[in-house]
């Protein structure tokens, strides 16, 4: 048997309905469509959401909340996976993103507490989170907050 000779089960292939080709299509003069008006026209449709005059729903519930067009997204450096530097390294953000445990050196990143560090590392990051921090320093190691890349430009320009 080769695959030119094998057939697909009778049903499983329907054909498309091609609606509005004359009179002779089986489907009369108006093609299913109706009688005249926005629905029986190519092409034009209502919107999803339109309600025919009526006001949309979505403008009649009420607005709850904030959502920031420009929120910070904080790159998420777990304590576990800090596990893989040697003692007394320095961990810096270029040193993350060499290691692929950040993506990019433009965005924010902080530390989080999840997972167990056994190794002293001297970590310097704009945020730890208060259980990121004990673990480091259970472990033998040094947290530095590194300031803000804004403030550091900010102290360039100043001098």
């Amino acid at each position: 048997m080769n695959l030119s000779q094998l057939n697909s089960p009778k049903g499983s292939r329907k054909r498309k309905r091609i609606v509005g080709r004359g009179r002779g299509s089986g489907r009369g003069k108006t093609s299913g469509r109706g009688e005249n008006g926005q629905r029986s026209r190519s092409g034009r449709w209502c919107a999803k959401a339109s309600e025919g005059g009526q006001i949309r729903l979505i403008r009649r519930l009420p607005k709850v909340g904030f959502r920031s067009h420009r929120p910070i997204l904080n790159q998420i450096v777990h304590v576990g996976s800090l596990e893989r530097f040697d003692k007394d390294t320095v961990v810096t953000a270029e040193l993350l993103k060499q290691e692929r445990l950040i993506s990019s050196l433009n965005k924010p990143f902080k530390i989080l507490g999840d997972g167990e560090l056994k190794t002293a590392l001297i970590v310097q990051a704009e945020s730890v989170s208060k259980s990121a921090r004990e673990k480091i320093e259970k472990a033998g190691g040094k947290v530095e907050i590194a300031a803000k890349k804004e403030a550091k430009e900010k102290s360039k320009a100043a001098s």
